[in-house]
């Protein structure tokens, strides 16, 4: 009796008490960016809402995601769609209210699915109060923003040098009020806040705080390189940045290397401030760990100093864009296996790897390397060791949208040209998300959507791919609950090119199954002998996930050293 009577208390006991923190959550898990305006409108005024993205949580649970991170969503007159902030402190009208976010939370912990926000910490809106109170030179926030007097040339004032903003033209704007100019390296609506001021760092700290308490897992951190400037000489002056020969339009960002406006040295040590945050909030709050993804395209040796340098910890999750910014469809086996190492052998050591194949600002999947390496690229994200970041819409292969100059919207694309708007637009990306093959691909009920509905929708949405056992989301699926495999969760992995086609990958781990990705990548049909590349794999080897090129099926067998491939198969096998 005394021991059941113990058993008893004990479990009493446990059930009384909340779940015990779970510390490294994010170190296996699959993160999925929601674009707000595109995911789900719960009003039918065509834009997406929070509402709709509540509504369609259980969709995330479905498909296995640990965390979404959604693009901004705070107070905005929309310049940029949101990363143009007004009040960070507060939710935009058209995306609800505080209270429909509080509904989020609330159902995101029910269905145990976290939430992360995007924090733009580079600049405000320059509707912000900030920067009005700023522009009007009050003491406290005076230098709340980057601001110079100019230089006068023949008796014609003009910026205080040749900067060149990220939309095109100049870095400086002048305001008519404070008689100065401001930095912006975006829109002249964002203007850069100061962060050579502290007070500008703790109003931003502020910010993470307000946030966190409220219940929210992390944030993403957008544009990070740019958030500092080299700091102005004895005089108060900045030098110009040098010409980039290979460019010839002046107007263009990339007309100029920026070596004085990104990547600067304190902007690692920012980072490392913003985590010392999370870290503090979680010691305050307890419960799972909070995560910070920051994103910086920089060179490899920069972005490793954003995990922390041995002192000091920073991002867990610094994006990494080495597949997604430099493969194509002419790339090949080798190509691959080198980005693959160039993440994994620079990391540093307890550090976990993230792989990130698409976002709000890049091509799609299907259009960028082509609609018949959907299921391959999935492969990648869902069974490379570490971390998954998906856009929505890539598990069930959506492609770019073509959105004519008339119908164009996003400002990158919209200060250019006709001539040059489909180079820059990211419209193609952003348009609604596909959830049926019903009036506006079941997005919205309304009568439009704020970006052209794609005119696949009927073929390509949630509710047909969940009827088609080989569809891009059934097989995203699939992958996803083999991630639970001990293998995937703490294996190794052994990376090979088996020639220019081929590119396979190990997961292994001592006592469990191991498990062989295998695609091919191009149009030949390709004989592969995986003992030549792997070792310790038993003769026969089993399928586990197949594509829609494939003749063989699930749980078929073949042998792992006379393996035949289709022409852009890709496969899952286990041993056995």
């Amino acid at each position: 009796m005394l021991i059941k009577s113990i058993a008893l208390c004990s479990l009493l006991l446990a059930l009384a008490l909340p779940a015990l923190a779970e510390v490294g959550w994010w170190r296996s898990a699959q993160f999925y960016q929601i674009y707000p305006r595109s995911f789900k409108d719960s009003d039918g005024d065509g834009i997406g809402d929070l509402n709709g993205i509540t509504q369609q949580l259980e969709y995330l649970k479905e498909i296995g995601i640990t965390a979404t991170w959604l693009s901004p969503i705070f107070t905005s007159p929309m310049a940029d769609f949101g990363y143009d902030v007004a009040d960070f402190y507060n939710i935009d009208p058209l995306f609800g209210t505080m209270q429909d976010f509080d509904k989020l939370l609330a159902r995101a912990k029910q269905l145990d699915i976290k939430i992360i926000l995007d924090f733009v910490p580079n600049h405000s809106s320059d509707e912000c109060d900030w920067f009005k109170r700023s522009a009007a030179g009050e003491p406290e926030y005076k230098d709340f923003y980057v601001w110079h007097t100019g230089k006068v040339v023949n008796g014609i004032r003009q910026p205080p040098n040749n900067w060149i903003s990220v939309f095109r033209g100049s870095m400086w704007t002048w305001h008519e009020g404070r008689q100065a100019y401001y930095l912006h390296q975006f829109l002249a609506k964002q203007p850069d806040l100061n962060y050579r001021n502290p007070k500008v760092i703790e109003a931003m700290k502020d910010v993470l705080r307000f946030w966190l308490r409220k219940g929210v897992y992390g944030f993403r951190i957008d544009a990070v390189p740019h958030v500092f400037e080299i700091a102005a000489d004895k005089n108060g002056n900045w030098p110009d940045e040098p010409r980039n020969e290979a460019v010839s339009d002046p107007e263009d960002y990339t007309y100029l290397n920026h070596i004085y406006t990104t990547h600067q040295p304190e902007t690692i040590d920012l980072v490392y401030q913003f985590r010392e945050v999370m870290e503090d909030l979680d010691r305050e709050l307890g419960g799972d760990d909070r995560v910070l993804l920051t994103e910086a395209y920089a060179p490899l040796n920069v972005l490793m100093q954003y995990y922390g340098n041995g002192t000091h910890n920073g991002s867990q999750i610094p994006f990494n864009f080495e597949l997604l910014g430099n493969v194509n469809r002419e790339s090949n086996a080798y190509q691959y296996a080198e980005l693959l190492h160039n993440w994994l052998d620079n990391m540093p050591a307890g550090q976990v790897a993230n792989w990130v194949l698409g976002n709000h600002d890049s091509s799609r999947i299907g259009s960028r390397l082509g609609a018949d390496r959907i299921d391959a690229t999935n492969m990648l994200l869902l069974t490379l060791p570490g971390i998954s970041v998906n856009y929505q819409g890539e598990e069930i292969g959506m492609t770019d949208v073509w959105i004519s100059w008339k119908d164009t919207v996003d400002p990158q694309a919209c200060q250019s040209n006709e001539q040059e708007f489909e180079r820059l637009t990211r419209d193609p990306v952003r348009t609604p998300f596909q959830w049926s093959d019903e009036a506006q691909a079941g997005f919205s009920n309304g009568a439009s959507t704020w970006l052209p509905l794609a005119s696949d929708y009927k073929l390509v949405n949630v509710k047909r791919e969940r009827g088609i056992p080989l569809s891009h989301l059934n097989i995203y699926k699939q992958l996803r609950a083999l991630r639970d495999e001990p293998s995937m969760q703490h294996g190794d992995v052994t990376i090979s090119a088996i020639g220019p086609n081929v590119l396979a990958f190990k997961r292994s781990l001592s006592g469990h199954n191991s498990f062989i990705t295998v695609w091919n990548i191009n149009d030949n049909v390709e004989a592969v002998n995986l003992d030549s590349v792997f070792t310790s794999l038993s003769s026969q080897l089993k399928y586990v996930v197949v594509n829609d090129k494939s003749v063989r099926r699930k749980n078929d067998l073949t042998y792992a050293n006379s393996l035949l491939l289709m022409p852009k198969e890709a496969v899952v096998l286990s041993t056995l």
